[in-house]
């Protein structure tokens, strides 16, 4: 926050920033010690390459949803301001499918193969082993052909 407020030219206030992200960067939040922090980290490594060990039993794609429930609107991502932790807890929920694979730094599609009465795309994740684009890329144009779905947008798109 410091470094905003160096830029901006002044000290920086809470209505400067959105309330969730306020309250990631308070200030008063207990500490985490440095031992703590690395222990963590040696944790989060030797989880990633558990995951990443997955594939090497004799498996070549994982599949998953992308998120764990239709689309939500904004509206419904909108924490209130006096309960601003729960937005990383809805963030959370929904990045719980894709996550990980960020983490261990697989490759990961999401594709829009189902569509709610409303509209609205549900994705199917896949997941490959660590340089295996080329098979989630075939896979892919394979399920688009099968699937078409470059005609199909949302009620509300960009």
């Amino acid at each position: 926050m410091q470094l905003v407020g160096d830029l901006l030219g002044r000290h920086l206030t809470q209505q400067d920033v959105e309330p969730y992200l306020w309250y990631l960067s308070w200030p008063h939040q207990p500490a985490v010690a440095a031992e703590e922090y690395i222990a963590a980290m040696v944790w989060q490594d030797q989880w990633a390459t558990r995951v990443a060990r997955w594939w090497t039993t004799g498996f070549d794609l994982l599949l998953t949803p992308t998120v764990w429930e239709p689309p939500v609107t904004l509206v419904e991502m909108t924490p209130s301001e006096d309960r601003p932790w729960e937005l990383g807890l809805k963030v959370r929920q929904h990045c719980f499918f894709t996550q990980p694979f960020n983490v261990t730094g697989q490759p990961a599609i999401s594709l829009p193969l189902y569509w709610t009465p409303e509209g609205l795309p549900v994705g199917v994740q896949l997941v490959a082993a660590i340089g295996r684009e080329d098979l989630l890329i075939r896979v892919a144009s394979q399920l688009e052909q099968a699937r078409p779905w470059s005609d199909r947008l949302p009620p509300v798109h960009a």
